[in-house]
């Protein structure tokens, strides 16, 4: 009897060290952060891959000590789409929500009519969190959640802000701006108990920053308005917010240090999508485009066997986190949901950033069948450098070498149409494949009544003429 009771005592033991071997993740989530919106350099040949501004020390030292990607994407080019795609590990073409703000119906006169969408988190999808509480982790979400369904409680999350969005940033104002802070509290405070119970863990830090960018905090404001050169009060508030921002990742920094988690846990460091661009200096395109100003991410990652100051250059997106989260927490891939459309990229950070990303489809898809910029309704999709655009409104296609062209000023759909046709071809199949939503034509159209064109956020590269010349065509350059 008692070597029975042994055997299970140690058979118990067993399944407890094998669960503490088990890397613990906080996966931090910025909101609308340009690529180049941190002094950290996004890419190491690109003189604009960070801002001349903005200071974020602790971004430098995370990066210092892992790895930075070069060619990361958000999964779209707003809020709420890209955060159901990191939930589901889908892209938004497939989950069906490819939009945050209200969409246009016939009777705002535009030429189409885009897709509705249903704002809810389907209680029958399966997140991240459920898999990984399943699978013995404590789960955690502080900050915006932006997708109803009842609040992350009732997707996964053991710990969760409630079901919140936008307006809760505004909130906060000094000495807590947008709640930077009391999340940094939160969250030092849920590893502890994680800690304490012996659990791994799995905390998602969907930061309000960079909203409510008017809230910053006195002194950090101060500090912006003494460097002047801001144009308006804006661009002056989301400077010194995203310096407190920093500040709250340095505190998690801290306490990941403290509590001795640091040879054991995973920091990821990302952004919902891109704020702005089409500015001569940086990425075309922004919010509300799928341009590379509007899906490029700064993608930051320490942790266990990550090598200090290193970089990837291969593409990644967001989606990729679910099956690389299963993978460290040694889910099997039987459990996963059979629709994933990421994978893993655990090799990648093994291997000082060198390999693939094996996911079911070659090529990356961005879809926004909206009107949210001046482009209209449009898709991407990128096929090692190539990316195609397509444009609704008048079907018009567009190609860029992303390799030698990342500010994607040189159309070069005119000289290659064999590659056009290929990759139009690929995005019409992939997105006929997962059901996506398409545009559709306005029966109350009248030309003569159309709506000015939404200026924010669009491309400003629509052909004309004489091609620009290449400047970086005669120099080999890392996938960009």
């Amino acid at each position: 009897m008692r070597k029975v009771l042994l055997a299970v005592l140690l058979g118990i033991s067993s399944q407890i060290v094998a669960a503490d071997d088990r890397p613990n993740v906080v996966f931090m989530l910025s909101d609308d952060q340009n690529w180049n919106g941190t002094s950290v350099a996004m890419h190491p040949d690109v003189s604009f891959s960070k801002s001349r501004v903005i200071d974020t020390p602790s971004l430098e030292k995370l990066a210092g000590q892992g790895m930075r990607f070069s060619a990361a994407y958000a999964p779209a080019s707003v809020c709420s789409p890209t955060r159901c795609s990191l939930q589901l590990g889908m892209s938004p073409a497939q989950t069906g929500w490819t939009k945050a703000a209200p969409t246009m119906t016939a009777s705002d006169g535009y030429k189409l009519v885009p897709p509705r969408i249903t704002k809810n988190l389907d209680s029958r999808t399966t997140t991240i969190a459920e898999i990984l509480r399943e699978a013995g982790y404590a789960t955690a979400h502080y900050g915006k959640w932006h997708l109803n369904g009842g609040g992350p409680g009732q997707h996964g999350y053991d710990d969760d802000d409630g079901n919140n969005g936008n307006e809760y940033a505004y909130r906060f104002k000094d000495p807590n701006p947008a709640d930077i802070f009391g999340m940094a509290r939160r969250t030092t405070a849920f590893m502890e108990k994680s800690k304490r119970g012996g659990k791994p863990f799995f905390i998602q830090m969907s930061w309000h920053a960079l909203h409510a960018p008017e809230n910053a905090l006195k002194k950090t404001t101060a500090k912006y308005e003494a460097k002047g050169g801001f144009r308006n009060g804006k661009g002056l508030g989301i400077a010194a917010i995203s310096e407190d921002l920093d500040t709250g990742v340095g505190m998690v920094m801290e306490a990941v240090d403290r509590l001795g988690l640091s040879d054991n846990t995973y920091i990821i460091y990302m952004s919902d999508n891109g704020g702005g661009g089409g500015k001569r200096d940086t990425l075309n395109g922004g919010k509300g485009s799928v341009w590379e100003g509007g899906i490029r991410s700064p993608l930051i990652i320490r942790g266990p066997g990550v090598a200090a100051n290193s970089w990837c250059h291969t593409r990644v997106v967001g989606f990729d986190f679910f099956p690389t989260f299963c993978e460290w927490a040694k889910v099997s891939t039987r459990k996963l949901p059979v629709n994933l459309e990421g994978g893993s990229i655990a090799s990648l950070l093994a291997n000082d950033g060198r390999g693939v990303v094996k996911r079911p489809r070659d090529e990356l898809v961005f879809h926004f069948p909206h009107y949210q910029s001046q482009d209209g309704p449009h898709s991407a999709l990128i096929l090692g450098d190539l990316k195609l655009m397509k444009f609704y409104e008048d079907d018009r296609l567009a190609l860029f070498d992303l390799g030698r062209d990342i500010q994607e000023r040189n159309d070069l759909a005119s000289d290659r149409p064999r590659d056009v046709e290929k990759l139009h071809g690929l995005l019409n199949n992939y997105l006929a494949a997962v059901g996506a939503k398409l545009p559709v034509a306005n029966p109350q159209y009248d030309p003569s009544k159309a709506p000015p064109r939404v200026q924010r956020g669009g491309g400003g590269n629509k052909p004309r003429g004489k091609k620009p010349r290449d400047p970086r065509r005669k120099r080999p350059r890392p996938a960009q």
